[in-house]
């Protein structure tokens, strides 16, 4: 096999714009065949939000040495990054276009986003939001041009944005030397089975013994653990093989708790003031409304936090199923094949088999329901562990040209305790490292957060920890800032409304 031809910067530009997806990885062109988007086990959109940029650090972080070689097969030439590396394009997705088949069978850009499609009411703008593209009322282009793949002013230059990539890899590689990609089975996992195994047994015999209550909130208990690890096998961070750990995750997920091992969270409260536009996500395919009732709960979002979190599992159920739903129509081949989509709609179907029988054998519907709602507020301390890593943290996006892990160090927090109770937490506390490096198992992430800490005082980056409860106080102040504001908004609306009929 011979070297890669060098490909110039205008014409990876120009195969975009024609409809390729090419993605920069080791200063390699990568060319995503269709074929590859539809069998990719993270689905499509993670790789479509990286057409154009450098994915490099963030592919090496998501996939084993056996898929990296994998992936190489598709180089189809090589790019000069120059001194300070491949400035990455903004991806078309990004700013609201893909790819549809028309009715003759070509292939032409589409505007999914466009107040000027029938499909949908909102339009993007150039953007450089992840998920999110911002409403505009400018008609759509025939397809993204030049002009919109490029990055906007940044603060972050070229050149920071290299050295962080490049001191990364390091870390990376020091990570991997220490072994920390080893997962300890018997004293990791070991005593967490116990712990599992303890307190579905404590559940069973209290609903043996008429303690029904007493039984939901032991099950609570083994729904709020079990998730951990369901969480550690939906990043294929237990035995690193993805057919091995899907399956456990579906049974640990799907029929021991009732949720799909693929959901995705869905943003419940308004954590910035961009959310008082209306959004469309290129996650969901669909508008987040500033609606009316957004209008009348973000106001009082603070003080509604609690309830919502107690209650949160209901959410988790609805995503779970619209998540499956989505995909039930997916050619034969997609997502790592069709076994796990019937694996967890059999295993949801069974959880809902075992769980409504024992509601019903309770024989009291007052009771029954204490049941229901004690076997979930249980559980939220989980929900609180999730937002409280992400919510009191910048939501504000620097673009393509901000590294990997100065975005996860910049957007993500870690909750300071100690290590003899952060079962409790399930690893979620160590978020900063977790997200930094998603496979590495989480009995190993406290290790592998003081090489972190080292990294991120050396290259000047804030390391963000708090305590549980001064980070719920963080959180809640969040909440209360965007509430206000929306309330001030309201203000000023009114205010104009009444300047205008006295003229």
């Amino acid at each position: 096999m011979g070297f890669p031809s060098p490909i110039t910067r205008e014409q990876v530009a120009a195969r975009i714009l024609a409809g390729d997806n090419l993605i920069i990885l080791r200063n390699k062109v990568i060319r995503v065949p269709p074929s590859w988007l539809a069998t990719h086990p993270g689905g499509p959109l993670a790789i479509l939000h990286f057409v154009g940029r450098d994915a490099t650090d963030e592919v090496d972080a998501f996939h084993s040495d056996a898929t990296l070689e994998r992936i190489d097969r598709y180089t189809i030439g090589t790019v000069d990054v120059g001194e300070h590396g491949w400035l990455s394009f903004v991806p078309p997705i990004m700013s609201g276009w893909v790819r549809r088949i028309t009715a003759d069978g070509s292939k032409q850009w589409y505007n999914e986003a466009s107040p000027f499609n029938s499909e949908t009411d909102t339009a993007p703008s150039p953007s450089t939001q992840f998920l999110l593209v911002e409403r505009t009322e400018d008609p759509p282009r025939p397809g993204p041009t030049l002009e919109t793949l490029q990055p906007p002013p940044t603060p972050i230059s070229p050149k920071i944005y290299a050295q962080h990539s490049a001191a990364y890899k390091v870390l990376h590689k020091r990570v991997i030397d220490a072994g920390l990609y080893k997962t300890r089975y018997i004293t990791g996992y070991g005593p967490e089975i116990v712990r599992y195994t303890l307190l579905a047994i404590l559940s069973i015999v209290a609903y043996r013994y008429g303690w029904f209550i007493t039984s939901a909130f032991f099950l609570g208990l083994f729904w709020h653990q079990v998730t951990f690890t369901a969480h550690d096998l939906g990043h294929v961070g237990v035995t690193h093989d993805w057919t091995i750990d899907r399956l456990l995750g579906i049974f640990i997920a799907d029929l021991l708790g009732g949720l799909s091992i693929g959901w995705w969270h869905l943003p419940f409260f308004a954590v910035s003031p961009v959310f008082f536009n209306s959004l469309w996500s290129s996650y969901y395919k669909r508008v987040m409304a500033f609606d009316a009732i957004a209008k009348i709960f973000i106001p009082i979002q603070h003080k509604l936090f609690y309830v919502i979190m107690c209650f949160a599992r209901f959410n988790l159920y609805v995503l779970s199923y619209t998540f499956l739903a989505k995909h039930a129509f997916e050619p034969r081949k997609a997502v790592g094949g069709r076994w796990w989509w019937w694996g967890e709609v059999i295993c949801l179907g069974l959880f809902f088999c075992w769980y409504s029988s024992l509601l019903m054998a309770i024989g009291n519907w007052k009771t029954a329901l204490g049941y229901l709602v004690v076997s979930h507020v249980v559980t939220s301390p989980l929900h609180i562990q999730i937002v409280l890593s992400h919510f009191s943290r910048s939501t504000e996006d620097f673009g393509p040209v901000e590294s990997f892990p100065a975005r996860q160090l910049r957007t993500t927090v870690d909750v300071i305790c100690s290590p003899k109770i952060e079962f409790i937490h399930g690893g979620l506390h160590l978020q900063v490292t977790h997200h930094l490096f998603p496979r590495l198992p989480r009995h190993n992430l406290r290790e592998a957060s003081m090489l972190v800490k080292e990294f991120a005082k050396e290259h000047n980056l804030e390391y963000a920890e708090f305590g549980f409860f001064e980070g719920n106080g963080e959180v809640r102040g969040v909440l209360k800032q965007v509430a206000d504001q929306v309330k001030i908004v309201g203000m000023v609306a009114d205010a104009n409304i009444r300047d205008a009929l006295k003229k």
